[in-house]
C-alpha cells in the first residue's frame, strides 16, 4: 500500500509528513515538489520517478501527496486523499496552511486512525470522532492584504458559517439544529471567435453539512420530471446524462416520486454527483474582435455580456488573455458599461485607490462599480477583474498592443485564448431544484433550520480569438 503521506505548502515546505512503511528514500517531498513545480503545464495526478509512484491532489494552494512502490489503484489513492482533505476540513473547520499548522496534533491523530501501516482503516467522520482527543484551534479569516482585496476583489460569495465550523465542537457550542444544502455547478464552455458555443457541459453536486442532533433521517425532493441517462432522452423532462449517489442515500422512492431518503453522517458529504452535456444558456457571452491598426499595432476589443436575469449577478469575475511575444507595450482600457454611473478619473489604479478610500469611509457604491484591468508582464497576459457583474449588462475592454516587429498577420494568432473565471450565487444553469427538505423527527420542541444555496462557478470557460 502507501509508503508515506505528506502535505506541502505553495513554497514546497513540508507541513505534515507521516511515514508508514519505512521504505521511502530521503528527500521524497523535495523530489516531488521540484518535479511538479517545473512541469510543463499542470503536473498529472499520478507519475512515476525511479520506481516511486507519486499520487497527488491540490486543494487551494496546498499539495496532498502519497507515495507507493506497489501496483496500487491510482483512483483509490486519489479517493483516499480526497477523504483525508474532507476530514481535515470537518475537524479543523478550514482547509488552509495556517489551519493545518495550528492543528497539526489533531491532524496526526486523524492520520493515525485513518491509515495503519499504509492501509486505509477508519473512513467515516462518526467513527473517527470516538478516537480523537485533541480540540481544534479555530482559525479566523485572514485580513485582506492588497488594495484589490480590501475593496472586494478576491472575495467570493459569502460562505455559510457551516464551512468554518468544526464537527467536534459545532453542536455543543452553537446549540442550533441546522442543516446546510449547497447545489454546486461547475461549467465547461468553449466559444469560437464569433461568440458561439462549440462545446459545453455541467458537472454538479448536491452537498450537505449536517449539524442536527441525533442525525435524524431526511427526505430531499428534486424536480419531478428529472430523467437520468442519455438513453431516456426521448422521454422528455429534465435530463441528466448520469448521476451517482452517496452510500447513505435510500433510492426506494426516487424512481416514482424523485425523493431521496438520507441518513446523514457527521460532517460534510456529497449526496449526489451529476453530469449534463445538453445545451444550456451560457451565463456570460464572450465577443472578441482584433483589428490590425498598423504593422506595429493591434487593437483588441473584448465585450462580455451577462446573459443571466437582472436579479442575479456574477462575482469575482476574472478575465485573462495572452498577448503576442513581440508585444513591447500593452495598455488595457476599461470602457463604461451599458448603463453605468459616472466613472472616477485618474486611470485604473487611481480609481482603485479612490474606491478603496470610499469603501473605508463607509460608501460602498463606488466599490460596487469598480473594474480593474492591468498587464502582467511576467505572465505575458492581461488580467481584467470585475467585482460585481449584474445580469443583463455588457462590459467592454479595449487593449492597445504595440509590437517590436511587423506582425504580417502572425501576431493576431498569438492573442488569446480568453479564459473567464466567475461565481454566480443563487443561480444554476441546469435547472435542478430542491423542492423540499423534510426532517423526520417526532420529538416535540425540535426546531431545525434549513439553509439551501445555489452556486455556479466556471470550471473551464474559454473563448478562442
Amino acid at each position: 500500500m502507501i509508503s508515506q503521506l505528506f502535505v506541502l505548502s505553495p513554497r514546497g515546505d513540508t507541513i505534515i509528513s507521516r511515514e508508514y512503511r519505512g521504505d521511502a528514500v530521503k528527500g521524497t517531498s523535495e523530489i516531488f515538489f521540484r518535479k511538479a513545480k517545473f512541469w510543463k503545464g499542470d503536473a498529472p495526478p499520478v507519475f512515476n520517478l525511479e520506481g516511486i509512484s507519486f499520487v497527488h491532489i491540490k486543494k487551494g494552494s496546498l499539495w496532498f501527496v502519497v507515495t507507493t512502490k506497489f501496483n496500487v489503484s491510482p483512483s483509490m489513492l486519489i479517493e483516499l486523499l480526497e477523504r483525508v482533505t474532507t476530514y481535515i476540513k470537518d475537524y479543523c473547520g478550514v482547509l488552509s496552511e495556517e489551519s493545518i499548522r495550528k492543528n497539526f496534533t489533531l491532524i496526526y491523530e486523524l492520520l493515525d486512525e485513518m491509515i495503519d501501516y499504509g492501509y486505509p482503516q477508519l473512513m467515516a467522520t462518526d467513527e473517527l470522532k470516538v478516537h480523537i482527543r485533541s480540540e481544534p484551534v479555530v482559525v479566523k479569516r485572514p485580513p485582506p492584504r492588497s488594495v484589490a482585496e480590501r475593496i472586494g476583489f478576491g472575495r467570493r460569495t459569502a460562505r455559510a458559517d457551516a464551512t468554518t465550523r468544526t464537527t467536534l465542537s459545532s453542536k455543543g457550542s452553537s446549540g442550533k439544529n441546522e442543516i446546510f444544502v449547497d447545489i454546486l455547478e461547475r461549467l465547461r464552455v468553449l466559444f469560437n471567435a464569433e461568440g458561439y458555443v462549440v462545446n459545453s457541459g455541467v458537472e454538479g453536486c448536491i452537498q450537505m453539512k449536517s449539524f442536527l442532533s441525533g442525525n435524524p433521517p431526511l427526505e430531499l425532493a428534486v424536480n419531478p420530471d428529472l430523467v437520468i441517462g442519455a438513453e431516456n432522452r426521448s422521454s422528455g423532462g429534465f435530463l441528466l446524462d448520469d448521476a451517482t449517489f452517496h452510500e447513505c442515500v435510500d433510492l426506494s422512492n426516487f424512481e416514482g416520486e424523485r425523493v431521496l431518503g438520507i441518513k446523514p453522517p457527521d460532517g460534510e458529504f456529497v449526496v449526489m454527483n451529476y453530469r449534463m452535456s445538453c445545451d444550456f444558456r451560457a451565463p456570460f457571452r464572450v465577443l472578441p474582435h482584433i483589428e490590425e491598426v498598423s504593422p506595429y499595432k493591434l487593437e483588441f476589443t473584448l465585450k462580455i455580456r451577462a446573459d443571466i436575469p437582472p436579479k442575479n449577478y456574477g462575482t469575482h469575475v476574472i478575465v485573462k488573455f495572452g498577448v503576442p511575444r513581440a508585444a513591447t507595450a500593452v495598455v488595457p482600457t476599461v470602457e463604461a458599461a451599458a448603463a453605468p454611473p459616472p466613472a472616477a478619473s485618474g486611470g485604473i489604479r487611481a480609481r482603485a485607490a479612490a474606491a478603496a478610500a470610499a469603501a473605508g469611509a463607509g460608501s460602498g457604491a463606488a466599490a460596487e462599480r469598480l473594474q480593474i484591468a492591468e498587464f502582467d508582464s511576467k505572465a505575458r497576459e492581461v488580467v481584467w477583474s470585475i467585482k460585481k457583474f449584474q445580469g443583463g449588462r455588457e462590459v467592454t475592454l479595449k487593449t492597445s498592443i504595440t509590437l517590436s516587429s511587423p506582425s504580417a498577420g502572425s501576431a493576431r494568432k498569438e492573442v488569446g485564448p480568453i479564459g473567464v473565471d466567475f461565481e454566480i450565487p443563487m443561480y444554476n444553469v441546469s435547472g435542478l431544484q430542491v423542492r423540499y427538505l423534510r426532517i423526520i423527527e417526532s420529538a416535540k420542541g425540535y426546531k431545525p433550520q434549513r439553509w439551501v444555496r445555489y452556486v455556479t462557478q466556471a470550471s473551464s470557460y474559454v473563448s478562442r480569438c
